[in-house]
């Protein structure tokens, strides 16, 4: 270990101010010991407080004279280590999304603090069998009850568990030590882990895999043995076998001694993908998500740092588990907005799990049935390998799409939220005893205005998005600003059928009770899914067929198989097209891809009902046919066209403040800053900047908004232009008590 007598270290204060590292003395007894990423106890500040800090460096060179330095005081008893590759994707981090280097340090620590192990206890009997039932009898003339429920016990078993007496039995631990202090019992205890995972299966039965599936599976893996590290993307079809390919790989890898890990983008998804995983790996895998309590999440991060699993499975966060030696990263569904962070550093998983591969030496696997633009580009510029499957392993075809007019329907007098074909199919689906899932794609649900006539959508007349219904009457674009009044008719049609779409899934479930009074009737949505397990419970209750309809929103129809379910009804399709959102046309095919992938995944067909106001619409009618080139091209010329990602990159600047007059002057003076230093040569063209406006929210809890946004063809010059911003931010001393000021590359969502 290197014999370095001075340590850098980062303070544990996520402010501007200390964002850099100040150096200590290393102490005697502490020469050769510390670690880059350790946790340290440190003097910081005027009056020598003791503070938390992480070592980042190990030098032997002092920066200022050695008298003049304080000296680590210990290392953290109850802190968490962080190891050295941690610490560099931190700083990665830090640098590639805008952030303090403590917020990144504390982002890759997947838990703050150590927790003391749980303990299993049992009771061993000392006393012999006749000793025992003397004792009970003198415990029944005294009527010492509690002593003699245990005493009984003790008579028939010489070891119990301390949680049947405790428990079941209602015996307080002051009678078990009375018992232990006469040596007539032992209370043993031994540490165990806290395990997520409760789990009771059989062991899988194995399908043999295709030729497609088991040509990528030993392409990858000869790769990987010939010491390629690379990263993959696999496009397959809804039903096509993806998952099976991600098990063949993690067992292969985890074989050679190495460990895995496997993303997942919600919660949802965890119960099914983890009793796969399971059936095949046994408690050699585990989970890591929000639901575990802090002890479990510690324990399990503790079985990965000792390498006592082989898999962890979870959302964005399972990145950052401390194995010792990573082999695969497999990251499932990556076309999710969720696994963009949503706090500082605004990190993307698909980003920073490819950098976490290059520095383990991992290799980095990509799957969807509907990728991402930003990962097919990459694909199809050469800097991922692709992989296609398009077939489904059931032998069956895609689901028969209809598509219904929802204009036509009220032409007809249809009202109703379920169109004619809908309430057809779905009548013929409960008299076979067939399940039926019912999607609200309730994405901007109340956020925009159009007409319940012929269609027609409210939109800014300089950007190719929606206009925001707002409070008093008013439409706002959170592009460029452009502000207008509700109109009271249709300005194409002169209909007064014009509002906000307003519908949820608790009033289609009680529709659906009044038209089809005899099903049996699940909801998923937030408020259904608020307690631990519940994902668990709906999702196995809908699995063994105790209901014939599951309705909720985007949760229900990522990456769940129901071989039971044969009609998917898709009652708003256009909702998530008219987000204020360059993405919103990505955001709706791959919603309507992945709902319509829901139906016939059994033997028996499906058919897809897709109910929308603009059924011409190019992401709707791609989504019917499962045409992904043909979306891809459409999509990518429209980006191309108005500089967006993934043609190009934007940066946000998202400014909140107190004072809305201080917010507004420091908006101005960045966008100022950034106008007057884009001399445009350093990064191979200018910088596009948009703005200052307010935010689409223009106050949170009474702190106003404002944001700029930014664009250009090189993501460096957009690092360059969050370098000089903060540079701006830095020579104003007080302005961290009024502002706060944060970034967001390639932004999932408007500001």
């Amino acid at each position: 270990m290197f014999q370095g007598r001075y340590a850098n270290i980062i303070i544990d204060i996520s402010h501007e101010k200390v964002d850099r590292p100040f150096q200590y003395k290393i102490p005697e007894a502490l020469l050769g010991r510390l670690e880059i990423g350790q946790c340290v106890s440190v003097p910081f500040g005027m009056g020598s407080r003791l503070r938390k800090g992480y070592v980042v460096e190990i030098t032997d060179r002092a920066e200022y004279p050695p008298d003049k330095l304080k000296e680590i005081c210990e290392t953290a008893k109850d802190g968490m280590d962080a190891q050295q590759d941690m610490v560099r994707l931190a700083a990665w981090m830090k640098r590639t999304y805008g952030s303090t280097m403590i917020a990144a340090l504390k982002t890759v620590l997947p838990v703050k603090q150590a927790m003391k192990p749980r303990q299993k206890k049992k009771i061993l009997r000392l006393a012999d069998k006749e000793e025992i039932l003397s004792l009970l009898g003198q415990a029944q003339r005294k009527r010492q009850h509690a002593r003699a429920r245990v005493l009984a016990q003790l008579a028939d078993e010489p070891e119990l568990p301390y949680e049947l007496l405790v428990g079941k039995l209602n015996v307080s631990l002051a009678v078990l030590r009375k018992l232990e202090e006469q040596d007539v019992i032992r209370i043993e205890a031994e540490s165990c882990y806290r395990n997520p995972v409760k789990l009771d299966c059989a062991p899988e039965i194995r399908n043999r895999m295709s030729a497609e599936q088991a040509f990528i599976r030993d392409r990858i893996l000869s790769e990987y043995d010939a010491g390629t590290r690379g990263t993959y993307l696999i496009r397959g079809i809804t039903g096509s076998g993806k998952t099976e390919v991600y098990l063949a790989l993690i067992e292969a890898v985890a074989a050679k001694g190495k460990q895995c890990i496997m993303l997942i983008p919600e919660i949802a998804l965890t119960y099914q993908t983890l009793l796969r995983f399971y059936k095949r790996f046994g408690d050699r895998v585990s989970v890591i998500n929000s639901t575990l309590s802090k002890g479990e999440r510690y324990d399990q991060c503790e079985r990965a740092r000792r390498g006592e699993i082989d898999v962890i499975i979870g959302p964005r966060s399972a990145l950052f588990v401390p194995f010792p030696d990573l082999g695969l990263i497999v990251m499932d569904e990556e076309h999710e907005g969720s696994y963009k962070s949503e706090t500082m550093p605004r990190y993307h998983a698909r980003e920073t799990a490819e950098y976490l591969a290059q520095l383990k030496g991992a290799s980095l696997v990509l799957g969807s049935a509907t990728p991402s633009l930003e990962a097919y580009h990459r694909a199809m510029s050469g800097r991922y390998q692709l992989f296609t499957l398009d077939r489904r392993l059931t032998g069956g075809t895609l689901p028969l799409v209809h598509t219904v007019d929802l204009r036509q329907e009220l032409r007809n007098g249809n009202r109703s939220i379920f169109s004619q074909k809908l309430q057809e199919l779905m009548d013929q689906r409960l008299e076979r005893g067939e399940q039926i899932i019912l999607f609200l794609n309730r994405r901007g649900y109340a956020g925009f205005v159009s007409c319940r006539s012929c269609g027609c959508v409210m939109k800014c007349p300089h950007c190719d998005v929606s206009l925001s219904q707002h409070t008093g009457g008013k439409m706002v674009c959170h592009y460029c600003g452009y502000e207008t009044e509700q109109p009271a008719k249709c300005p194409s049609c002169s209909s007064p059928y014009i509002l906000g779409f307003k519908a949820g899934t608790q009033q289609i479930e009680e529709q659906l009770h009044r038209r089809f009074p005899g099903a049996r009737v699940l909801r998923m949505d937030a408020d259904t899914t608020r307690k631990k397990d519940s994902y668990e419970k709906i999702l196995t209750e809908f699995a063994e067929q105790d209901a014939d309809i599951l309705v909720g929103t985007q949760m229900i129809v990522k990456g769940h198989d129901f071989p039971g379910v044969t009609l998917v009804g898709i009652l708003a399709a256009d909702l998530s097209l008219n987000d204020s959102d360059y993405r919103c046309a990505e955001r709706t095919f791959q919603l309507l891809t992945q709902a319509a992938g829901r139906a016939g995944r059994g033997e028996r067909p499906g058919e897809v009902v897709i109910q929308t106001y603009r059924p011409e619409h190019y992401s709707i009618v791609r989504a019917a046919a499962q045409d992904y080139e043909a979306f891809y091209e459409e999509e990518m010329a429209y980006r191309e066209l108005a500089g967006y990602p993934p043609a190009a990159h934007m940066l946000a600047i998202l400014i909140m403040a107190k004072q809305e007059r201080t917010g507004a002057e420091a908006a101005e003076n960045i966008a100022r800053c950034l106008e007057e230093r884009n001399c445009g040569t350093e990064c191979g063209g200018k910088l596009a900047v948009i703005g200052p406006a307010r935010a689409s929210i223009g106050k949170i809890n009474d702190i106003y908004r404002f944001v700029i946004y930014c664009k250009q063809e090189s993501y460096r010059a957009l690092i360059e232009a969050k370098d000089r911003v903060e540079e701006l931010l830095a020579r104003d001393p007080n302005r961290e008590q009024e502002l706060n000021v944060q970034f967001d590359f390639d932004p999932m969502d408007r500001y």
